[in-house]
C-alpha cells in the first residue's frame, strides 16, 4: 500500500460517483480523487472491520499481468523472493528492489498458470513501475498493464460469509489462493487475502463492472464502506508497512523487518541464491545482521499522546536513535501505535526509547509486531 501523492488534475476511481453517493469525504491520494471516510467516520469504520466486513476501493492500485513461457524465470531477476516455483493458484508477496538493493515498490503477484502471472502494485508507483519491469524484462516476456480493471478489497471476520452467498466456492479458498468467480453478474478474479490483518479477499474486477459489483457488495447486511482512513490504522495495527513512509528507495528488505519475504533458496546457500537486484548487500545484511545500520520495530507509547510520522526518537540518555515512520492511536488496541527505525542497538523488544512530541519526551517501548492478531484463514 503506497502513501499520498498529489497531482493536478486528479484523477478518479470508477466508484468515485458511488463515494459521493455515500457522503464519502474525498482527499487526493497517490493521483487519485479517493474517499478517506464516510459519514459513520475513522472510528466506527475501523470497528466494523474488525468485527464484521468493509468495502474498501483500491482501484487506484495497479494491476497488470507478465505473459510467456519464461515470465516468473524473468520476474525472479528483479525481486529476492521465489517466483519460479510459486504453484499454480497461490499468491505471494514481493519486493522490486534498486541495484543498491533498496525498495522500489511493494507488490502481490499471483501465478494463474499458463504462463501468466498477475501483478499487484501501489497506485503511487505503477507507473514507475511498470516502466521498470517494462525496460528489466520485457524482451523476456508481454508485460500488460490492466488500466482497464478495478480493485475491491473485502476485509473483516465476516467478509467470507456475505461473499460465500454471492460466490458459492470463495469459502474453499484459503489464504494467498484466489480463483474466477462469477459475482451479481460480474467477471471477477478473487484472492483469500488483503491488507488489515483480517480475513478477507481482493476482487478484479472490469471497469465497467465495478459499479455494479460494489453495489451488490453493499446491499449484503454484513458489509459497509470503508475510507482510506481505516485502511490506515487497520494496517499499522496489522505491523503491515505503507510503502511511502515505512519502506521506500533508502531502505533494505532487511532494514525493514521484511527477511521473512526472502525464501531460502534465494538466500546465501540456496539453489537460486543472489541473481536480484543488490543481492550482495542485502544477503550479507541477512547474513550478518552487524551490516544493518538501522531496522524497524513496533512501538507502544506509555502515555496517551499519539506519535506521528517524522517524530525523532531517542534512547533514555537524549542521544537521537531514529524516527518514527507511521503512528497514530491504534482503535483496537486503544493505544498509540508506531512503527519506525531505530538503531539495531535499540531493536529488542521491551527497549525504552523516548519520542520527541512538540519538544517533550514521551517514552515508548519496543513492542513485537502485529499489534493486533491476524485472523487470515489458513484452512
Amino acid at each position: 500500500m503506497s502513501s499520498p501523492a498529489t497531482s493536478s488534475p486528479l484523477l478518479t476511481t470508477p466508484l468515485n460517483a458511488l463515494h459521493i453517493e455515500l457522503g464519502a469525504r474525498m482527499v487526493p491520494f497517490a493521483g487519485y480523487s479517493m474517499p478517506v471516510q464516510y459519514p459513520a467516520g475513522l472510528m466506527a469504520e475501523h470497528q466494523h472491520t474488525r468485527s464484521a466486513a468493509g468495502l474498501f476501493d483500491v482501484s487506484h492500485m495497479g494491476q497488470l499481468k507478465l505473459v510467456g513461457p519464461d515470465a516468473a524465470a524473468a520476474f525472479e531477476t528483479l525481486m529476492p523472493v521465489d517466483v519460479i516455483d510459486l504453484p499454480v493458484g497461490k499468491q505471494r508477496y514481493g519486493l522490486l528492489l534498486t541495484d543498491e538493493g533498496t525498495i522500489i515498490d511493494d507488490l502481490m503477484f499471483f501465478n494463474k498458470g499458463n504462463d501468466e502471472i498477475f501483478v499487484i502494485v501501489n497506485g503511487a508507483c505503477k507507473v514507475g513501475d511498470i516502466a521498470h519491469i517494462q525496460a528489466r524484462i520485457g524482451q523476456r516476456c508481454n508485460v500488460v498493464p490492466m488500466p482497464d480493471h478495478a480493485l475491491l478489497a473485502l476485509q473483516g471476520p465476516q467478509a467470507v460469509t456475505a461473499l460465500a452467498r454471492m460466490a458459492p466456492g470463495v469459502e474453499k479458498l484459503v489464504f494467498m489462493t484466489g480463483g474466477d468467480f462469477a459475482i451479481a453478474g460480474c467477471t471477477c478474479f478473487v484472492t483469500r487475502s488483503g491488507y488489515t490483518g483480517e480475513d478477507g479477499f481482493e476482487i478484479s474486477v472490469p471497469a465497467a463492472q465495478a459499479d455494479t459489483l460494489a453495489r451488490a457488495l453493499l446491499a449484503q447486511p454484513e458489509i459497509k464502506p470503508i475510507g482510506l482512513g481505516a485502511r490506515n490504522s487497520l494496517r499499522l495495527e496489522a505491523g503491515l508497512c505503507l510503502y511511502g513512509n515505512d519502506i521506500d528507495t533508502t531502505t533494505t528488505p532487511p532494514e525493514a523487518a521484511l527477511n521473512w519475504a526472502i525464501q531460502k533458496v534465494r538466500r546465501t546457500g540456496g539453489t537460486r541464491a543472489g541473481g536480484f537486484p543488490g543481492a550482495d548487500k542485502v544477503l550479507a545484511q541477512i547474513d550478518n545482521p552487524a551490516n544493518l545500520q538501522r531496522k524497524r520495530v513496533g512501538l507502544v507509547a506509555l502515555e496517551r499522546v499519539p506519535v506521528r510520522e517524522h517524530t525523532e526518537l531517542q534512547s533514555t540518555d537524549g542521544r537521537k536513535i531514529g524516527e518514527v515512520t507511521s503512528g497514530l492511536l491504534g482503535p483496537t488496541v486503544n493505544e498509540p501505535v508506531a512503527m519506525g527505525y531505530v538503531a539495531p542497538a535499540f531493536a529488542a523488544v521491551g527497549t525504552r526509547v523516548n519520542a520527541i512530541v512538540r519538544g517533550k519526551a514521551v517514552p515508548m517501548e519496543v513492542r513485537a509486531m502485529p499489534f493486533v492478531p491476524a485472523n487470515y484463514f489458513r484452512g
